[in-house]
């Protein structure tokens, strides 16, 4: 069975850090693009940052650029989301999304398979 499972997400404070993990179960990462997603309620979903596998090439949303931080272990199978200078406008269901032999971009209906969510929150 083809899973995408992120974990990582929790509460933090304002200006804090979490770091978001996306692993493949089933599959594997090589030659897929990975993008981070997020959904905040009664907002549409947003693209937060992805990364292609053949050039390493990153993409980050306006919104996250300079705080955010996308990396990949092809050896473990996961993408990571470093999430640092939290802000309250952060919080959101994260998801993490594949598609195979393409360059990556921000926008989710290019992606093919999709995980369940964490739910990141950021309050005082």
């Amino acid at each position: 069975q083809l899973q995408l499972v992120e974990s990582g997400g929790g509460l933090v404070r304002p200006g804090g850090s979490l770091r978001l993990s996306c692993a493949a179960s089933g599959f594997t990462l090589d030659y897929n693009s990975i993008g981070w997603f997020r959904q905040a309620p009664g907002k549409e979903r947003e693209g937060v940052s992805c990364i292609t596998d053949s050039d390493g090439s990153t993409h980050y949303a306006d919104s996250v650029k300079g705080r955010f931080t996308i990396s990949r272990d092809n050896a473990k199978n996961t993408v990571y989301l470093q999430m640092n200078s939290l802000k309250p406008e952060d919080t959101a269901v994260y998801y993490c999304a594949a598609v195979l032999f393409r360059l990556c971009v921000l926008e989710g209906d290019e992606y093919k398979y999709w995980g369940q969510g964490t739910q990141v929150t950021v309050s005082a």
